[in-house]
C-alpha cells in the first residue's frame, strides 16, 4: 500500500468519533437561583396540599384557603374545568393516587408534573447542569396535544361523575 494514497489511508484508519472534551458547561448563578425558586414554588404547592383536608364531596377543598365556591358550578350546575383540582392534589400528596385520579384526572397529572418539576429544578439548582436540552429533544406535538386532549377528557369525566352524583371519594 502506498501511504500517499488517500483511499488506502482511509481504509486502514479508524473512523473519527466525536467525544466531548471536559465537562459540559454549568449554569450561571442566576439560572441556578431561578431553578431553586422554581423548586421552592413546586414544594410550596405540595406543602399547601398536605395541609388541606380533601373534601369527600370531590370539590370544595379550595374553600379551606379562604376562596369562594365555584361560581361556574353555582350558575350552570356543571363543574368548571378546574373543579376538583385542589381536592385531587390533596389526595395525591396523601398517597391516595386512585382517589386523586378519580376526582380529577388532570389534577393527578398536574400533581405528577409538579413533583417532577420540583425534582428536576432541585437537580439543576444543586448541580448547575442544564436539563432544558432533554426537553427540547421531544417535539411539542408529542406532549402538548395529548395534555390538551387529556384536559378536555378530564373535564368531561368530572362533569359525568358530578351529574351522576358519584364525584365524592
Amino acid at each position: 500500500m502506498d501511504a500517499s494514497d488517500p483511499a488506502a489511508t482511509a481504509a486502514i484508519s479508524p473512523p473519527l468519533i466525536y467525544t466531548r472534551v471536559g465537562e459540559p458547561a454549568r449554569l450561571n448563578l442566576l439560572a441556578r437561583m431561578m431553578a431553586a425558586a422554581t423548586c421552592a414554588a413546586c414544594i410550596t404547592v405540595l406543602v399547601i396540599a398536605v395541609r388541606l383536608h380533601p373534601s369527600h364531596a370531590g370539590i370544595g377543598t379550595h374553600q379551606e384557603m379562604g376562596f369562594a365556591s365555584c361560581e361556574f358550578l353555582a350558575r350552570t350546575g356543571i363543574p368548571c374545568p378546574s373543579c376538583g383540582m385542589t381536592t385531587s392534589f390533596a389526595w395525591f400528596v396523601r398517597g391516595n393516587f386512585l382517589a386523586s385520579l378519580y376526582v380529577q384526572p388532570m389534577g393527578f397529572v398536574f400533581a405528577l408534573l409538579t413533583v417532577a418539576c420540583a425534582w428536576t429544578a432541585g437537580y439543576v439548582a444543586l448541580t448547575g447542569r442544564p436539563a432544558h436540552r432533554l426537553i427540547r429533544l421531544i417535539p411539542y406535538r408529542y406532549y402538548l396535544l395529548p395534555l390538551m386532549s387529556l384536559a378536555v377528557i378530564a373535564w368531561g369525566w368530572k362533569m359525568f361523575i358530578h351529574l351522576k352524583g358519584i364525584d365524592g371519594w
